[in-house]
């Protein structure tokens, strides 16, 4: 099996970059093509499809089939999943993260690889296509944020989750599957500032220091969480379980039943300091 350490990480990284960009502008030449409206189909879960997942989908498992063969690929879009057994490094792929903000034309959706080793993210990569930004991360190296346009990268800049401003807590929440659990729960936080968003681009606001906090009181999916976690524990931020434990990926339903996404704190801020670049290229 390929070394995990950080050097082969880092390269691993730069390839994920360039993998997510070529299926965010596979995603927008859908949107370009499909002036008229976009298909939609309904998968038996209720949620909805469309050509732009099918084509972010083939670019990404055939790049990573490229890149690591051997390490198994989990995405939304799989007719069946199979958990990886032991610890066994695995990516977990939403190829379009977001599908009901991209239906409804607006930009709030994300291309998501993430990379799980030892029951944990250690590694994660989004591109928002419509906004021309990819954030990533390498924990315990740091995270990043680039702009692309097409095949054109821009250089990486540091970013880094922030210390909360006394009297005043910036809340993420979704845009789409706000609950009542997690609404009770915002009720009860104080001085809090909500921010409605869609998609994983939550997570990555967060880590570049826009927003403290970020709560999930209803179930989701391992592939919906990995990649936005990774970047921002590598920015310096945590996410936990309702209950303050380690969030568990890898179950047989690849279920997580909630979670609270986090910034910086006062503890951690003094890591924090410093620059830079996590990744070549």
């Amino acid at each position: 099996m390929p070394s995990l350490d950080l050097a082969a990480l880092a390269d691993l990284t730069t390839e994920l970059t360039a993998l997510s960009a070529r299926a965010a502008n596979a995603i927008q030449r859908v949107k370009e093509q499909s002036r008229g409206g976009i298909s939609v189909r309904i998968k038996a879960d209720s949620s909805p499809v469309t050509q732009a997942d099918d084509a972010a989908e083939e670019i990404i498992r055939d790049g990573l089939a490229r890149l690591h063969p051997a390490w198994p690929v989990i995405s939304e879009e799989q007719k069946e999943h199979v958990t990886p057994s032991g610890n066994t490094p695995h990516f977990l792929v939403d190829p379009l993260d977001g599908t009901r903000e991209f239906i409804a034309g607006q930009d709030e959706y994300t291309v998501n690889i993430g990379l799980v080793a030892g029951g944990a993210p250690i590694l994660g990569v989004i591109a928002a296509p419509a906004l021309g930004l990819i954030w990533r991360g390498i924990v315990g190296r740091g995270a990043e944020r680039q702009e692309f346009a097409g095949n054109k990268i821009s250089p990486p800049k540091l970013v880094r989750a922030r210390v909360p401003l006394a009297g005043e807590l910036r809340v993420m929440i979704s845009r789409s599957h706000l609950d009542t659990r997690t609404l009770a729960y915002l009720d009860s936080l104080p001085h809090t500032h909500r921010m409605a968003c869609g998609s994983s681009i939550k997570f990555c606001r967060l880590a570049e220091g826009a927003a403290d906090h970020y709560p999930r009181l209803a179930p989701t999916r391992d592939w919906d969480v990995a990649a936005g976690h990774a970047i921002l524990v590598a920015a310096g931020g945590s996410v936990i379980d309702p209950d303050g434990a380690p969030i568990v990926y890898g179950t047989p339903e690849l279920r997580i039943p909630g979670f609270l996404a986090w910034g910086a704190s006062a503890r951690t801020e003094g890591a924090l300091n410093g620059s830079h670049s996590i990744v070549k290229g």
